[in-house]
């Protein structure tokens, strides 16, 4: 065990890489011998032993989560990010008009914004939202980018698969209108709407056929579907 002294530390200017940079020069570290060593061991010691034994003696202390044996009671901070989420009105309406703010935010393309045309508003709705949390670096600008509210990070954090396209998965559980683009028709009109149902490997991701750069797909592409259907 040895020890350097913090004061003898001085900056030099050295050229390195054809530039002059300043450098921290370390001077040699003075080595102790054995018994010089053994009391500063025995206080590391006797610091990790008062930590052990005051959990042992308070256990309401202890900090570490039973996982997953506490997997009903675990509580996350507000700010926790382990999921992508649609926002949804009480009709079940999603907020997403499918502007694509979030996808040009998204530093790694890892959003696929899917619209269509609304038969009945005449406007643009969100058709299939595809999250690749396989490449997803849970960064928020996403949610931060979203002019309407329709995103948000959750705490869902048990993601593991054996099989990464399984990753890359539809958001949305239908497709229609906004709450907006609803409120703006008359009740004829509302009842004339159909919220078209999505799964989540409904869309253009691997396991409906589609293919990722280094990610073959499962299946015939969607188009091959639709002509055997």
């Amino acid at each position: 065990m040895s020890n350097v002294d913090f004061a003898d530390i001085r900056v030099s200017q050295q050229p390195i890489a054809g530039q002059t940079v300043p450098v921290a020069v370390v001077p040699r570290i003075r080595k102790q011998n054995y018994f010089a060593q053994i009391p500063s061991a025995l206080q590391t010691l006797w610091s990790g032993m008062k930590l052990t034994i005051g959990y042992f003696l308070r256990p309401s202390r202890i900090v570490t989560r039973q996982y997953p044996e506490n997997r009903a009671t675990l509580k996350f901070p507000e700010r926790y990010r382990a999921s992508l989420r649609l926002e949804k009105d009480e009709n079940g309406l999603y907020f997403c008009n499918g502007c694509r703010s979030c996808a040009r935010a998204c530093p790694n393309a890892s959003l696929i914004v899917k619209t269509r045309k609304g038969l009945v508003t005449g406007k643009n709705e969100l058709d299939a939202y595809v999250w690749r949390m396989d490449s997803c670096t849970f960064c928020n600008a996403c949610v931060m980018a979203c002019p309407t509210g329709a995103l948000r990070m959750g705490p869902e954090f048990e993601s593991a698969v054996y099989d990464r396209r399984l990753l890359i998965y539809t958001l949305n559980r239908h497709a229609g209108p906004t709450p907006d683009q609803m409120a703006k028709l008359d009740e004829e009109a509302r009842k004339q709407v159909v919220l078209e149902k999505r799964g989540p490997y409904d869309g253009p991701v691997p396991l409906a056929g589609v293919a990722y750069p280094n990610i073959r797909p499962i299946g015939p592409p969607p188009s091959a579907q639709e002509d055997n259907a």
